[in-house]
């Protein structure tokens, strides 16, 4: 009976082991959140949020059961261009003053085999709370030189800037936004 109720607790642990929380690493820099837009449909605009943070769970064993919540500080938009950044800022796009933050909660994690997966979840920004799908590929994961466990994903998604209440008029060809994702956690 003993070594039953030993077994039984080994392989419960076993079972659990691959399951994990991870803190985005941005601290090292090793995450990123960024956006591009067409600009008048003749080149593309690229930006960047500098600071966000948040946290996953990822299991390999079980991909579906995974989670993410991030939050990012708005107003560390960065497009490179101190003047546009002034006008990304303001009431005519994100209207930082009246919402300083951003968040994605994932709702589902639906795996599609060789490391891609679709995440579904509710994105907050500019007030507005809307869900959207991100199409995600797991780069990899393991163990890193200064004895943590690091795992890595990179994803895409795109969606009408309307859809949030934006609605300055950029021209036809840029209605859209794209947000690219490179995202990298260490095991807590």
């Amino acid at each position: 009976m003993k070594k039953l109720a030993v077994l039984l607790f080994a392989s419960l642990l076993g079972a659990t082991a691959h399951a994990a929380e991870y803190k985005i690493d941005t601290k090292g820099s090793h995450a990123f959140i960024q956006f591009r837009i067409k600009h008048l449909g003749y080149s593309w605009l690229y930006g960047r949020f500098d600071d966000f943070n948040g946290t996953f769970n990822y299991d390999d064993k079980a991909p579906e059961k995974s989670s993410v919540n991030v939050n990012i500080d708005v107003t560390s938009v960065d497009s490179n261009h101190a003047e546009r950044d002034k006008h990304l800022r303001s009431a005519d796009f994100l209207n930082v003053a009246e919402f300083p933050t951003a968040t994605f909660k994932s709702t589902s994690f639906e795996p599609l085999g060789d490391g891609k997966a679709k995440l579904t979840g509710d994105l907050t920004l500019h007030g507005v709370t809307k869900p959207i799908t991100i199409d995600v590929t797991n780069i990899g994961g393991g163990n890193d030189p200064w004895g943590g466990v690091r795992q890595g994903f990179s994803g895409k998604t795109e969606f009408p800037l309307k859809d949030f209440g934006i609605d300055y008029n950029l021209g036809p060809a840029s209605q859209t936004v794209e947000m690219l994702l490179d995202i990298e956690g260490v095991k807590i």
